[in-house]
């Protein structure tokens, strides 16, 4: 049976593929070629993925990212769509599912989002509260180095409380866009904020959300 997960690995191969390796993406410097390669690094080469957060670590990581740019931009997106191989921990299904469900539906829209004339895609319920569970357990994580007080809402009204504090600013929408949301992805989410005028333009701008 399919998994969110791998139904989002494949839309993201197909969107790499349809946009060539020079389109520009949600990440910051990044090409859609930058972004096949940081797909396939993180899952195939955990020797130098660990540089994705420990700073110690980013030269071997930087390193590693060249050579897999360097390669043929086909065989990039290949790699992501073939996915890890048998001995990653990645291929089995229940991890996949956990671990790269946001990775997959976030990079998906990275390339999206970049492109002009863009819209959103519909959701069926079921990922909508897949994402919400991942988002429930890294809401945490992710919003630590906001400089408010930050609350996500579902349109329903169920809560998660990302980061304590006063001021406080209540950012709402659907379980999908609150993910880009807390993932840094501020200007492309589709959500409304509500708060403090001064605090809402602070969240609107900040680095300090994600990873």
């Amino acid at each position: 049976m399919s998994t969110h997960a791998k139904r989002e690995r494949l839309l993201l191969a197909d969107l790499l593929e349809t946009a060539g390796p020079d389109a520009p993406t949600l990440c910051e410097g990044w090409t859609t070629r930058d972004l096949a390669a940081h797909v396939v690094v993180r899952e195939r080469r955990p020797d130098a993925a660990g540089g994705i957060l420990v700073k110690q670590l980013a030269p071997r990581l930087e390193r590693v990212m060249a050579e897999y740019t360097a390669k043929p931009y086909e065989e990039l997106v290949q790699l992501v769509r073939t996915g890890p191989p048998r001995f990653s921990p990645f291929a089995f299904k229940p991890v996949d599912e956990l671990s790269n469900l946001v990775e997959y539906y976030v990079h998906a829209e990275d390339v999206r989002r970049a492109q002009p004339e863009w819209t959103p895609r519909e959701l069926d319920p079921v990922l909508q509260d897949a994402l919400w569970s991942r988002l429930e357990r890294s809401a945490r994580l992710m919003g630590r180095g906001v400089p408010t007080g930050l609350v996500l809402r579902r349109p329903d009204g169920q809560t998660a409380v990302a980061q304590r504090g006063t001021p406080v600013v209540t950012v709402t929408g659907e379980p999908s866009e609150l993910v880009l949301f807390l993932y840094g992805r501020q200007n492309a989410a589709r959500v409304d904020l509500t708060g403090d005028e001064n605090a809402v333009a602070k969240l609107r701008e900040s680095r300090q959300l994600g990873i």
